[in-house]
């Protein structure tokens, strides 16, 4: 029913942009048609601004339902991004939703958007990355934090895809030249090893999944006062022994934790020493990437019951259940102590 633009907007865009919390009624928190002058450009327009203390932070470009989203067609987004405050432009025709930011060049917006939202087609994880942009959890820095890890796991994850189903030529050569040694590349060869691709790559997804199922499904133990953690060995004997993880997979889920962590320690340690090592039953985020000095470990294996263990003077560790990644932040002022008792210890030293 829906074949214009405006319609499109008013069935489908404003309600959306309600969705995130944003009063599409004020126009000093959701203006459609905000106008600035570009260059030589007069009285240039996009379609909605969502506005924070008067400035734009989210600019929205509107195409009608079903319209093609390819990124010359987002002309004004483009010139406008480049003369605001604003620092995510979305192009949309209601039912896709590509968010762009400037990665590549400061206040350029790039060509390819670092995430998309479909609403006809989407993941859970899809929900909590738009859950960031709704106005009780907007943060930029979180947000900007995650999008260029967020674009570039994408992208490879496409890419892993398309491979799986069918290998590139290019890929089978790396795939195959260690087991080849001197033997020619031909035809009959590629050919072979396109298929023994392909049978590699759906054995080891088959066997990756079943492995989860099973972690999933057995009962965990948690030990109280974790060895990894009591000051037992000395500090050589650690770096000498090899710790083996088996088949450790980090999660989108798990990167966007450990960012999340990061940007709540800003203010007491610098990012850089927020370090996160995967294990195979949980993801450590640890201060220097010591072991002996956990920030907190995120047990999201069971991607139905996210939890948080978080650590206390003794250092043993307490569970905590998530709704979503985002309720880390409930726990910020026990990251920072954590954090901040680690700092203490070193003063002394």
């Amino acid at each position: 029913m829906i074949q214009t633009e405006e319609a499109t907007k008013n069935g489908m865009i404003m309600p959306f942009i309600q969705a995130l919390g944003y009063n599409v009624f004020d126009p000093l928190e959701v203006t459609p048609e905000l106008v600035a002058d570009v260059g030589t450009k007069k009285g240039e327009k996009v379609d909605y601004a969502i506005l924070r203390d008067g400035k734009p932070i989210i600019l929205f470009e509107c195409k009608k339902a079903g319209a093609d989203l390819h990124i010359n067609h987002a002309s004004q987004l483009f010139r406008y991004f480049h003369v605001t405050d604003a620092r995510f432009g979305v192009l949309t025709n209601g039912l896709t939703y590509r968010f762009f930011t400037d990665l590549e060049q400061p206040n350029k917006m790039d060509e390819k958007p670092f995430f998309e939202f479909n609403i006809l087609d989407f993941k859970d994880r899809d929900v909590e990355e738009l859950k960031k942009f709704a106005k009780v959890a907007f943060d930029l820095d979180t947000i900007l934090n995650t999008a260029n890890d967020l674009k570039y796991t994408r992208a490879i994850q496409t890419l892993l895809a398309e491979w799986m189903v069918s290998p590139s030529e290019e890929f089978v050569r790396l795939a195959s030249a260690d087991l080849l040694g001197n033997k020619r590349f031909t035809p009959a060869v590629k050919d072979q090893f396109t298929l023994i691709t392909k049978r590699a790559f759906e054995q080891l997804i088959g066997e990756r999944i079943n492995d989860r199922l099973k972690g999933a499904m057995s009962p965990e133990s948690i030990t109280v006062a974790d060895p990894t953690i009591s000051p037992a060995p000395s500090a050589t004997a650690l770096e000498a022994s090899p710790v083996v993880e088996a088949q450790n997979v980090t999660t989108a889920e798990e990167v966007e934790g450990f960012h999340t962590v990061r940007a709540i320690l800003r203010g007491v340690v610098a990012p850089k020493r927020v370090a996160m090592r995967d294990a195979q039953s949980y993801c450590a985020i640890l201060l220097d990437d010591n072991n002996r000095k956990p920030l907190c470990r995120l047990r999201f294996n069971n991607a139905e019951k996210l939890r948080i263990g978080l650590f206390n003077n003794r250092k043993e560790e307490e569970l905590f259940p998530l709704e979503s990644v985002d309720n880390i932040y409930d726990y910020a002022e026990q990251l920072k102590d954590t954090a901040s008792s680690y700092l203490i210890g070193q003063d002394k030293e």
